[in-house]
């Protein structure tokens, strides 16, 4: 148990090397506001790299416990790297003033307006004029917070592009202006809630209503997810949200799994290779991160095109193959194997030989080439 403690504690280290605190003086609230920032590791190693950002309210508390997540599914590459800014709330009173609400309009008053303009007109700003980011943004909140984020959704072009709500208590009237407001949108959004079984009725019926209402709204563009956390508290669910939420967001991101295989995949009848395609546009599009196309997904399909004997799609993986990786072997070796598998050993051949100049990449090298060449150049001759 100690060694799975020190690799944790070692992973978090790793991928979060930097983690410091700023002070933003801040004209929309009159004073100075601290906050925590976490950088990746590879942040200062690889300066072309762009990152999504996550914005946690209450970052006092939820800094540390997302840091954790995040390393973790970032070691094995399921989760992206991206940089994590903490706004601290720490005083009680502050965090009221921050969430301040009108109860007749349900919208940010007096102190709630300058901080909901705090964090859209001077944060946000801030760290994308001094971090490398991509226009991917997160938000994140717990019961007050956690409400107080949907206000962003009510702006006509929302700036944020997930959301991530731990028990909100839901200001008057949102369990129905949320519904209506996804009804309308026209870009993807990820939208997550969770509960505790603990928490309190007069907390979840809005929530439940909430729930109700979006899944009647039932808009494609809106990727929502609601958890209801069963023996835990108003607080305690939080450790088991946390992952659930990340993983919902990210879930394009990972490679490919026996769940998506089974689900997503397998059942497809033809356009694998287009599938490989699109995962990864994904990543680059709507979340601005770019990934090259990993060779276990990029085998995994390949395995699947043989199986269904469509062989022609090994020309679109081909192609995948020359922009991912233009100087290696992998292009040519598909257009070889695509030939090959179409009974035409003497195009095939030549590819091989076109994939033995290149650079070896995965288990392809020079003497797999070489092999390939000698088999296709017998069955032609036995072909004449």
């Amino acid at each position: 148990m100690k060694k799975v403690y020190l690799l944790l504690a070692l992973i978090s280290v790793s991928v979060f090397a930097q983690k410091k605190f700023d002070n933003i003086k801040s004209e929309k609230l009159g004073t100075e506001r601290r906050i925590t920032i976490g950088l990746p590791a590879s942040y200062e190693s690889n300066p072309t790299k762009k990152y999504p950002v996550l914005y946690l309210l209450d970052g006092d508390y939820l800094f540390d416990p997302f840091s954790g997540n995040l390393s973790y599914g970032s070691y094995w590459d399921d989760l992206p790297e991206m940089i994590i800014i903490g706004i601290h709330q720490n005083k009680e009173e502050e965090r009221y003033d921050d969430t301040t609400i009108d109860e007749i309009t349900g919208l940010p008053f007096e102190k709630g307006a300058q901080f909901f303009e705090f964090v859209g007109a001077e944060l946000i700003p801030y760290i994308e004029k001094k971090y490398r980011t991509t226009p991917f943004r997160i938000v994140a909140g717990h019961d007050t917070t956690a409400s107080f984020i949907n206000f962003y959704l009510y702006k006509e072009q929302p700036i944020f592009n997930a959301y991530i709500c731990f028990s909100p208590e839901l200001a008057p009237k949102m369990e129905v202006r949320i519904p209506e407001k996804f009804a309308k949108i026209t870009e993807p959004v990820f939208y997550y809630i969770s509960v505790a079984d603990g928490d309190n009725k007069k907390l979840k019926e809005p929530i439940e209503k909430l729930d109700s209402n979006i899944k009647i709204a039932n808009n494609p563009l809106v990727n929502y997810k609601y958890d209801v956390f069963k023996n835990t508290t108003h607080y305690t669910q939080v450790l088991h949200a946390i992952p659930s939420a990340l993983y919902q967001i990210f879930e394009a991101y990972r490679p490919i799994n026996s769940e998506e295989y089974n689900n997503k995949i397998v059942v497809l009848q033809s356009g694998f290779a287009d599938y490989l395609e699109n995962k990864y546009a994904v990543m680059s599009k709507m979340m601005g991160i770019e990934v090259p196309v990993r060779m276990s997904d990029f085998k995994v399909i390949e395995n699947l095109i043989l199986k269904n004997k469509a062989y022609d799609e090994l020309g679109k993986m081909a192609e995948i193959a020359n922009v991912t990786y233009p100087k290696a072997m992998l292009g040519e070796y598909e257009l070889g194997l695509m030939y090959e598998k179409m009974d035409d050993p003497k195009r095939a051949s030549k590819k091989y030989q076109n994939a033995s100049q290149m650079e070896p990449i995965g288990d392809l090298n020079k003497d797999l080439m070489y092999e390939k060449i000698d088999q296709m150049n017998t069955l032609a001759k036995k072909t004449k």
